[in-house]
């Protein structure tokens, strides 16, 4: 009796594990082992999860290519002077945006897209994609569409950045059915506590000590240290032979033959 139970209740628990927007309990933080002297970080197997489901941490071609992006999930009064740099040194840059920063700082958003930057998506409510369904990720990310659609001419948003870094293999899954391609990063290090900001060349010398050839760098706008750190990184990297593109041109890199592409 006993066993024909347990027969039943594996039967059940498969099927609904089966179900479309059934919501698995495996979950992954993004990391890796920090790269030093111009070499990429050992990312293990996310990067096989992310090679297989179509997601990007980096340019994997050796180009010596920059791609800069900013998770925004509140404002803290730098960006403006980050978008006057990024303007001034004509670099491009993606923001990962969250509902909150949406509704409370529309003129930088329209600033953003004034200056031809790109507008990625973090969800409405900074939610943890693995622990939701498929339905309520759909929610979250198309809240969060339209409201960067409600005060500019984006309809929708082509680049995710999971919250926190938190994925699994379905989650990229979903958001690939979803339209969306997953973004992670290769550099980043500890920026957002406002509190404790070490001044510029602390930030500075992180980005020096880690960067490589097709890095993705991550940085929070809420740092003091990385709005002064900017200009002087952008020109030293500049200086060492690196170019800064937008991660349009990492997809259509990777898409395209390299003779179309003109690489």
């Amino acid at each position: 009796m006993l066993k024909k139970r347990m027969i039943i209740i594996s039967a059940i628990v498969m099927l609904v594990a089966s179900s479309p927007g059934f919501v698995t309990a495996e979950s992954f933080g993004w990391g890796y082992k920090k790269g030093t002297n111009h070499q990429p970080p050992e990312v293990g197997k996310y990067g096989d999860i992310l090679e297989d489901n179509g997601g990007y941490y980096m340019d994997q071609s050796g180009d010596k290519v920059v791609y800069l992006t900013f998770d925004n999930g509140y404002e803290e009064g730098y960006t403006e002077h980050v978008l006057d740099v990024l303007n001034e040194k004509e670099v491009p840059a993606t923001f990962f945006v969250t509902g909150h920063y949406v509704r409370s700082a529309p003129d930088l958003i329209k600033r953003m897209v004034k200056d031809g930057h790109i507008i990625g998506n973090h969800s409405n409510h900074h939610a943890d994609f693995t622990s939701i369904s498929k339905e309520k990720m759909k929610e979250e990310l198309s809240l969060l569409d339209r409201a960067v659609a409600s005060i500019t001419n984006l309809e929708t948003l082509q680049y995710v950045r999971p919250p926190k870094g938190t994925f699994n293999a379905q989650t990229i899954q979903w958001a690939n059915e979803l339209g969306y391609t997953h973004v992670f990063w290769s550099l980043a290090f500890v920026d957002w506590q406002t509190d404790k900001q070490k001044g510029w060349k602390a930030s500075y010398q992180q980005i020096m000590d880690q960067i490589h050839p097709g890095a993705v760098i991550l940085l929070h706008t809420v740092s003091a240290d990385n709005a002064e750190a900017l200009e002087y990184f952008i020109d030293d990297l500049r200086k060492q032979g690196y170019t800064f593109r937008s991660l349009d041109d990492l997809v259509m890199k990777d898409k395209l033959p390299k003779a179309i592409y003109g690489m």
